[in-house]
């Protein structure tokens, strides 16, 4: 009969150390992560994995419950992030980033390259081995349970000092925040007296200013009203000589008679003055035309008598 080509599995299976495979690793549990793959999962740790990773989340979420949050901020004060790393590095949010562009073609997906198997060499030899001879489950599991064991209480114990911690850190961070809040109650007491101190002082000081500024306007205008009756009292029969010289006080007829009455005296006495010297004048003229029209009869009358007289 002719036997098709073999898989790769089956060939590992075929050759494979069955003893090898199925052993149980004493002492260290995490010899999983140094001794050489075999080829294929272990069922166990398979079945193992997603337990653990259902159970982290909901570990995680209960130590973020636990481990709480930093009390709040001073008035004007604010929390910020700094780096606690033993070499401090500069943070900046500018990302150096470059463009790049790439054109691949099109191609199919290669098929997984089959395992490489050697070639078998030599002899196959068989050996009977008795139940009993290599592996007890009773002797062989002891170490096994008490590395478990071991670990579990170990691991309960972290958690255990872990939630005491917090709980621990929970408490003095209430008793810091209920001391903080008496003292931040005390402090705003104390500045509000002392506000209500600062007021008062300074309305006492503007009150004494007030009265200060008062009596010295006080005693400035009882000063000057002394200097003023003093001063006045030489020169007010000064001032009425002066205002009465420059004819400030006057007799009412003295000036009806100097305003009114002279003015009026002056004008008719100019009028008939004018008339008077018009009629002089007017007469001379007269006197003067008589005069001229018989001294012109005279003179025709002896232009006669001369032209009569042979």
């Amino acid at each position: 009969a002719t036997r098709g080509p073999e898989s790769p599995d089956s060939m590992q299976r075929a050759h494979g150390n069955i003893m090898y495979d199925r052993r149980v690793v004493r002492g260290n549990t995490y010899g999983r992560h140094v001794l050489p793959p075999t080829g294929r999962p272990d069922p166990a740790e398979t079945r193992r994995q997603p337990a653990v990773r259902q159970r982290s989340p909901a570990q995680r979420a209960a130590r973020e419950q636990l481990r709480g949050s930093s009390p709040e901020a001073l008035l004007g004060r604010k929390h910020v992030h700094m780096q606690t790393e033993r070499y401090l590095e500069e943070l900046s949010e500018v990302l150096v980033s470059e463009n790049a562009e790439c054109q691949t073609d099109a191609f199919l997906d290669r098929p997984a390259s089959p395992l490489f198997v050697p070639a078998k060499s030599g002899k196959d030899v068989a050996t009977q081995i008795e139940e009993g001879d290599l592996f007890d489950f009773d002797v062989e599991v002891q170490p096994v349970l008490e590395v478990l064991v071991g670990k579990v209480m170990e691991q309960s114990l972290l958690e255990v000092m872990e939630e005491e911690e917090l709980a621990s850190l929970k408490a003095q961070q209430r008793t810091f925040e209920e001391l903080r809040n008496s003292r931040l109650a005390e402090v705003q007491r104390l500045q509000e007296q002392e506000r209500r101190h600062s007021q008062e002082r300074e309305r006492r000081i503007a009150q004494q200013k007030e009265v200060l500024r008062k009596e010295k306007e006080t005693a400035e205008k009882i000063a000057a009203r002394a200097i003023t009756q003093q001063y006045l009292a030489g020169l007010q029969p000064a001032v009425f000589s002066s205002l009465r010289g420059h004819g400030f006080f006057y007799d009412p007829v003295e000036r009806d008679v100097e305003t009114n009455f002279f003015p009026w005296l002056m004008a008719e006495v100019n009028d008939t003055l004018r008339k008077r010297s018009t009629a002089r004048q007017t007469l001379d003229n007269l006197i003067q035309d008589v005069c001229r029209k018989r001294v012109e009869a005279f003179m025709e009358l002896e232009a006669q008598q001369h032209t009569n007289d042979p």
